[in-house]
């Protein structure tokens, strides 16, 4: 399996038969997508979709699949299922917590996650968009991904381990909006039994963003995205004594292959 990361909590899943699948689609003030990605060609090669929630640093992207890539199917929580429907989105398939979605070489189950979800919240009045979500992601004749999305720490990941097995983890950690390097280190030990943890919902610095544009941008609108800057590191830090898992550090626009 290749795991491709293109933002914050944007990555693209490339199995071994070659089928491509992202989660949570952000471009717009995406400081950490390389243009290369943004592209016709590349979005079209995307077979599905699936979403966390609808917070705008999710979802914007939506619109480039619905400009290159009309057919991709979208795997979202039903009350944002039901907005993108009415927004005039195709091909969107709602599921809700503990349902899942069975692609040719991948179960997609929808599992807990503790955060909030809104849509439209940078163009008006928030939309209520349902319950935040994570997932487990079951590949064909290959390994289990827990993604968490954006998530506190809760005991449901001690019972997503129990029942899905996974040995991949790719966990929030920026603090600010999730939990933070300390709670995620937690989950690591006490909860989870993986061989692999993945630090995610943190941004680049100005030094490693892929479009410094971009990263000036961002931060003159959201000045609180700084406090997320370089908490991949200290995850790691915090799990460098641990021998049974992994830290994997994936740069932005970086694929690797587990």
């Amino acid at each position: 399996m290749k795991i491709l990361r293109l933002g914050h909590a944007m990555y693209v899943f490339t199995t071994a038969n070659g089928k491509k699948y992202l989660i949570d689609p952000f471009f717009d003030m995406n400081p950490g997508c390389p243009e290369e990605y943004q592209s016709e060609e590349f979005l079209s090669s995307i077979a599905g979709v699936l979403l966390t929630h609808g917070h705008f640093d999710h979802v914007s992207g939506l619109e480039k699949f619905r400009e290159y890539n009309p057919n991709a199917l979208v795997i979202a929580q039903y009350e944002l299922a039901m907005i993108l429907m009415q927004k005039g989105f195709q091909n969107i398939y709602p599921i809700n917590l503990g349902g899942s979605f069975a692609f040719s070489d991948l179960k997609a189950t929808m599992v807990q996650a503790k955060h909030t979800s809104s849509y439209g919240e940078t163009e008006g009045l928030p939309i209520y968009a349902g319950e935040s979500a994570g997932y487990i992601l079951n590949f064909l004749d290959d390994q289990t991904v827990y993604f968490s999305g954006d998530t506190a720490l809760m005991l449901d990941m001690k019972l997503f381990q129990a029942v899905y097995e996974p040995s991949i983890a790719i966990l929030s950690c920026s603090g600010q909006f999730t939990m933070g390097p300390a709670e995620a280190a937690y989950a690591v030990r006490h909860l989870l039994d993986v061989k692999y943890v993945i630090p995610s919902h943190t941004f680049p610095s100005r030094e490693s963003a892929t479009s410094v544009e971009t990263f000036d941008q961002l931060i003159q609108a959201f000045p609180v995205v700084g406090n997320m800057i370089g908490r991949d590191g200290e995850l790691a830090e915090l799990l460098a004594q641990e021998e049974s898992t992994k830290v994997v550090l994936i740069g932005y626009g970086e694929e690797i292959i587990l």
